[in-house]
C-alpha cells in the first residue's frame, strides 16, 4: 500500500472552519465588516495587546507597521539577515536603507550582542537607526528584553516579526510570562495567517501594538488613506450641507494609503482557527518534544534547533542542524532521498543579504551567523493532523538516509 506524502507544513481545516466560511458568506458584508473587527479583537485579547489591526497578508503588516511607525525615505532600519525577504523588504518599501542582523547559528535567532554591534555598525558609518524588525524565527522568541535595553539608549523603535510565533511566551528578568504579541518590549509585532502557519485565514495578517495612534495610523492607510469620520474632515464646503451635517457620500483621501484589507470571509477561517488556538498550541509542543527526544538520543550528524531558557515555543516549523560534511552527502541528495521515501523538506531560509536585490543594492556582506545556520538547516514535516506513526516515518527515513 502506498503510504501519503508529508510535507513540511499544511493547514488543517476543521467542520467547524468550513461551517464558520459558509456563515460569513451568508453576512450582508463579504469585506470590512463585522468579521473582521471581531477577529481583531480576539487576536489583541488573546495577545494581551492594546490593538490589533487585520491586512490581507502578513508582508502588507509590516510595510504598513513601518509607515506607521514613522519610517520615511532615507531613514535606516535594521532587519534581520536571517528570515524571508519580507522581513527586509517592508522597510524597503517605504524608502529606508536597511542594514542586516546576523544570528546565532545555533538558533537562527538575533542576540542582543549582535543587535548592538549592528547598531554600532551604522553609528559608524554615521547613520542613526530608526527602526529595528526583530524576527521570531520558527517560533522560538529572541531575547526581546535585552535588545529593547539596547534600542532605548539608542532611540529605536522596534518591530517584532512575530508571523511564525503565534502562541509562544516567554519569562521575562522580573519572572512574568509574556506573550508573543503583547509588545510589552517593542511599538508593534506582526502575525501571519499563511496555510503553512500555526493558524490560518488563508492569506491574512495583523498588526498588534499598544499605542492607539499607531494603530488608527495603520488602519488609516490599510484603506487607502481614506478618512471617513466627519470630524476630521479637511474640506468642509465639501464635506457638508447648508444645514452643517455630513453629507452621506462623502469621504477624504487624505493621505496615500493602499488596499491591504482582509475579507470578512478569510477573518471567519481565522477566528474559528484562532478558538482552537491552546489546542493547536498543545499539538505543536507534543510534537516538538517528541521530535527532539528521538533526534538527541540519536548518533547522527544532525541536532535540532535549541529552545532559549525561560521560552515555551509554539513552533511553526521544525528544523534540525545537519553537518553534510560528516554525512558526506550534500543537502540536495540529503532532500531529494527523502522524498523519494515520500519525506517533504523545505529550507528556512536564504539569507536576505545573498539574495541578488540586496547584493546589487548594498553589495556583498558577510554574516557568518546566517549563513552558518542556512548551510546546515532543513525542515522537516510539522503540523497538527502529523500522528506519532508520521512522525516515526519522518525519524525513519531520516536516519536511514544519513546512516546509508
Amino acid at each position: 500500500m502506498n503510504t501519503p506524502f508529508l510535507p513540511y507544513g499544511k493547514q488543517t481545516i476543521t467542520a467547524e472552519d468550513k461551517q464558520a466560511v459558509l456563515d460569513a458568506l451568508e453576512n450582508p458584508y463579504l469585506t470590512t465588516g463585522p468579521g473582521v473587527a471581531a477577529f481583531e479583537n480576539a487576536l489583541a485579547e488573546y495577545v494581551g495587546a492594546g490593538h490589533a489591526v487585520s491586512f490581507a497578508n502578513a508582508t502588507a503588516a509590516l510595510h504598513i507597521a513601518c509607515l506607521a511607525l514613522g519610517v520615511e525615505p532615507g531613514d535606516t532600519v535594521l532587519t534581520p539577515a536571517m528570515s524571508f525577504a519580507a522581513s527586509t523588504n517592508c522597510a524597503t518599501y517605504a524608502g529606508a536603507r536597511t542594514g542586516f542582523i546576523d544570528c546565532d547559528p545555533s538558533t537562527g535567532l538575533i542576540t542582543a550582542e549582535l543587535f548592538a554591534e549592528a547598531v554600532e555598525r551604522e553609528k559608524a558609518e554615521g547613520r542613526q537607526v530608526k527602526l529595528a524588525v526583530i524576527v521570531h524565527l520558527n517560533g522560538e522568541v529572541a531575547d526581546m528584553e535585552g535588545i529593547a535595553a539596547i534600542a532605548r539608549e539608542n532611540g529605536i523603535a522596534l518591530l517584532e516579526d512575530a508571523c511564525h510565533a503565534i502562541g509562544s511566551t516567554y519569562t521575562d528578568s522580573q519572572g512574568k510570562v509574556q506573550a508573543v504579541g503583547n509588545c510589552q518590549f517593542s511599538q508593534a509585532a506582526s502575525f501571519s495567517f499563511h496555510p503553512v502557519k500555526t493558524i490560518t485565514s488563508g492569506e491574512g495578517g495583523m498588526l498588534t501594538c499598544h499605542d492607539a495612534g499607531v494603530a488608527e495610523r495603520a488602519g488609516l492607510l490599510r484603506s487607502h488613506g481614506i478618512v471617513r469620520d466627519a470630524e476630521r474632515f479637511e474640506l468642509p464646503e465639501l464635506a457638508f450641507d447648508r444645514n452643517g451635517a455630513p453629507n452621506p457620500w462623502y469621504y477624504e483621501m487624505q493621505s496615500l494609503g493602499y488596499n491591504y484589507r482582509l475579507t470578512d470571509i478569510a477573518c471567519a477561517l481565522g477566528l474559528s482557527q484562532l478558538k482552537r488556538m491552546e489546542e493547536i498550541a498543545a499539538s505543536r509542543r507534543m510534537m516538538k518534544g517528541w521530535y527532539d527526544r528521538k533526534f538527541a538520543g540519536s548518533n547522527l550528524p544532525l541536532a535540532p534547533v535549541p529552545t532559549r531558557e525561560g521560552v515555551d515555543p509554539v513552533r511553526h516549523l521544525y528544523p534540525v542542524l545537519v553537518d553534510f560534511e560528516a554525512a558526506g552527502m550534500e543537502r540536495a541528495e540529503f532532500c531529494n532521498r527523502l522524498r523519494e521515501k515520500g519525506i517533504g523538506t523545505q529550507v528556512h531560509y536564504i539569507p536576505t543579504h545573498m539574495q541578488p536585490y540586496y547584493t546589487r543594492l548594498y553589495g556583498e556582506q558577510s554574516m557568518p551567523g546566517a549563513e552558518a545556520y542556512y548551510s546546515r538547516t532543513v525542515s522537516l514535516p510539522f503540523y497538527p493532523g502529523l500522528g506519532e506513526t508520521d512522525m516515526m516515518r519522518v525519524v525513519e527515513a531520516v536516519k536511514t538516509v544519513l546512516e546509508s
